[in-house]
């Protein structure tokens, strides 16, 4: 799936390829791509990877669009000639789920246990 990637709503963008994996959390970009666009990590973060090994990674925040959508969502700086990926919270933040009948992603409606307060 394309996807565009930049630090900020009015600034440069680069299309990128991404997988989509609901086991991964954020989306992962590779470092150079996120770097060279502006992006910079705000904090380090612990990921376990599918294997049980703990690594640590730079997550940052970018802008990015999927379709007509587009919002700010963390990023992982991933290694450089890694896959893209679209993680789950990024997926939430679209409000996007996986349809995996025809293999593609559908709006998601948004759930709130209640909308007013006790009482009202």
């Amino acid at each position: 799936m394309d996807i565009d990637v930049s630090e900020s709503r009015r600034a440069r963008s680069e299309r990128v390829e991404a997988l989509v994996d609901t086991g991964a959390t954020y989306a992962m970009l590779p470092d150079s791509l996120l770097r060279g666009l502006g992006v910079s990590p705000i904090t380090r973060v612990g990921f376990t990877l599918a294997d049980g090994r703990r690594v640590e990674r730079d997550v940052g925040e970018a802008y990015l669009r999927i379709g007509a959508l587009a919002f700010h969502s963390p990023v992982v700086f991933g290694y450089d000639g890694a896959d893209a990926l679209l993680g789950a919270v990024t997926l939430q933040i679209f409000g996007l789920g996986v349809d995996p009948l025809y293999e593609r992603l559908a709006p998601l409606e948004g759930m709130y246990p209640s909308l007013t307060r006790v009482g009202d």
